[in-house]
């Protein structure tokens, strides 16, 4: 019996070139849509003005699918990009989520709790349905977690507002390390993902020129230097 078997197990091989049916493939990382900001999904964009996904220094989106919320992030960095939930603008005692690009090549998502400035791995992962990947040296990854939690310190209810804490920087061995810049964007008030908005907040290059008091300094440089000193 083994040699019949083994016999047509060999007959079908030479006559397909395969013994067995291979395995599916893989479907692709879904592009993040950025049309789609403000109208079924909420976008915040950091960076140059105009920029999406694709070429903001730093991007999420966030929109509620039945009981959990879907998050989508992007940032220009070969190591990790997280998200953090806080009561406050400042960093400790946040629960965060990261997206790290380790040393064989996949971005897994993690789960973070601020001690101070110092960043906990929590065991407990809410997110699932994660997928990520690390292509023209940016890290995007997408996954959901529940909007209702039991009560715990290390994962908020994202049933209530939050400020947003945007970070992201190197990672060694799979391990993240300090974020890149030393100040953080954060969100200006807090976020409810019951309210869908397209929020762009310029990068330190385009912030140069765009507050009042600038503005009001190039004006007088200007009418000094057209109507000359005496």
């Amino acid at each position: 019996f083994l040699f019949i078997s083994f016999y047509l197990v060999m007959i079908y091989s030479d006559y397909t070139g395969y013994p067995f049916p291979t395995a599916p493939p893989v479907d692709p990382f879904a592009k993040i849509r950025v049309d789609d900001c403000g109208k079924t999904k909420g976008c915040f964009r950091y960076g140059k003005p105009g920029c999406n996904a694709e070429t903001c220094d730093y991007f999420l989106s966030y929109r509620r699918i039945g009981a959990d919320v879907e998050f989508e992030l992007s940032a220009d960095t070969d190591g990790w990009v997280a998200v953090g939930f806080s009561s406050d603008k400042k960093m400790g005692g946040d629960d965060v989520m990261a997206c790290v690009h380790d040393d064989n090549g996949r971005v897994r998502i993690q789960h973070f709790y601020n001690v101070g400035q110092w960043a906990k791995e929590i065991q407990r992962n809410p997110a699932r349905d994660e997928e990520g990947v690390f292509e023209n040296n940016r890290v995007t990854c997408r996954f959901k977690r529940p909007v209702n939690v039991p009560r715990e310190e290390t994962i908020v209810d994202l049933h209530l507002s939050w400020y947003y804490l945007f970070a992201w920087g190197p990672a060694i061995q799979g391990s993240i390390t300090r974020h890149d810049i030393d100040s953080p964007p954060v969100s200006e008030r807090v976020v409810s993902i019951y309210k869908y908005e397209d929020i762009f907040m310029p990068s330190a290059a385009y912030q140069t020129f765009s507050s009042p008091f600038c503005l009001l300094l190039i004006v007088a440089l200007t009418f000094y230097l057209l109507m000359g000193t005496p």
